[in-house]
């Protein structure tokens, strides 16, 4: 299957404009390609031109952006017309199989033959959403993290059908597009980074539930612990260097076994009514009256400082 380079991309198309598709688009057009949003709703039009105006703000103080104002682009509530001139397509629609089959069905008619979809998707596996079509091969998951215009992470993960060169193609067009790129050696519901985020979740909403530790108490335990130091280094080579001079040897031999007792120890939490009220509660007070628009400006302007950091 000819495709065409990474970097001679020109026109993208985002299917679905919500926060996710939105933050796409920024990124997108930060890099100097044409972008065509589409979604059903026309009403979605001012929403996302607001989320890509706000989303600029933190391209421009990353220096991805050079122009003080978004290029123009296109909205549009025409599923053909969206994807007539695209090289490339973003997809970040519901996150329903039922309804991802189906738009992918309506997509394949429309698309340029040698076109790349890439799924948002956070969970869903793509050998489920590639059944029935007939160019599967094209279709990959291209799962990024919130907000994909700041965070760097993207998580590629090919459907059985899903062509091999067409997951070194993502890999490249996303690295063109200051994204960091990782390659699953196999499908799994949720990826790889979703899963860890549950694994750490699970943990810390069993402290909550069983009276270890207040919301609050549990969510400085990791942003002001080990948090930091995953932002820097993941946990292998974290512990690598717990290790001191013996490295992860040295860790294995002398922390492994009391790792292994945690382990075991870990909770199995259920999100019914009562654990759920106390996590609600507890966030209510951590906010301590600051405002989601607040907490966001907030998480952001700290993304932005710890990346220019780490990329200098």
């Amino acid at each position: 299957m000819p495709l065409i380079a990474p970097n001679a991309v020109r026109h993208v198309a985002i299917v679905g404009s919500g926060t996710i598709g939105a933050s796409w688009a920024a990124l997108f057009l930060a890099h100097g390609l044409d972008v065509t949003v589409y979604d059903p709703q026309s009403s979605a039009e001012a929403t996302t031109r607001a989320l890509i105006t706000n989303a600029w703000q933190g391209l421009v103080a990353l220096g991805v952006a050079s122009d003080t104002t978004p290029k123009p682009w296109r909205f549009t509530t025409d599923l053909a017309e969206a994807l007539r001139d695209a090289e490339f397509v973003q997809e970040s629609g519901p996150e329903r199989a039922d309804i991802k089959r189906q738009l992918y069905a309506q997509m394949e008619a429309c698309m340029k033959p040698d076109a790349i979809v890439a799924s948002s998707t956070s969970g869903l596996v793509m050998s489920e959403l590639q059944v029935g079509l007939k160019h599967p091969e094209r279709f990959a998951v291209g799962h990024p993290f919130n907000p994909p215009h700041l965070v760097p992470l993207v998580e590629i993960v090919g459907g059985k059908a899903t062509s091999p060169e067409v997951l070194t193609w993502l890999d490249g067009f996303y690295r063109h597009t200051g994204k960091a790129p990782i390659r699953l050696n196999k499908e799994v519901p949720g990826h790889l980074a979703n899963r860890l985020q549950a694994a750490l979740w699970r943990e810390a909403v069993h402290a909550v539930a069983s009276g270890i530790a207040s919301v609050e108490d549990v969510d400085t335990a990791i942003a002001q612990g080990p948090g930091l130091r995953w932002a820097i280094m993941g946990p292998h080579m974290i512990f690598s260097l717990a290790g001191g001079e013996g490295g992860m040897k040295h860790f294995l031999d002398h922390i492994g076994p009391a790792m292994e007792d945690w382990w075991r120890d870990l909770g199995t939490p259920q999100l019914g009514p009562e654990v759920n009220a106390a996590l609600i509660e507890g966030i209510a007070q951590e906010a301590a009256g600051r405002s989601r628009t607040d907490l966001v400006t907030q998480r952001d302007a700290a993304l932005i400082a710890l990346i220019k950091q780490k990329n200098s």
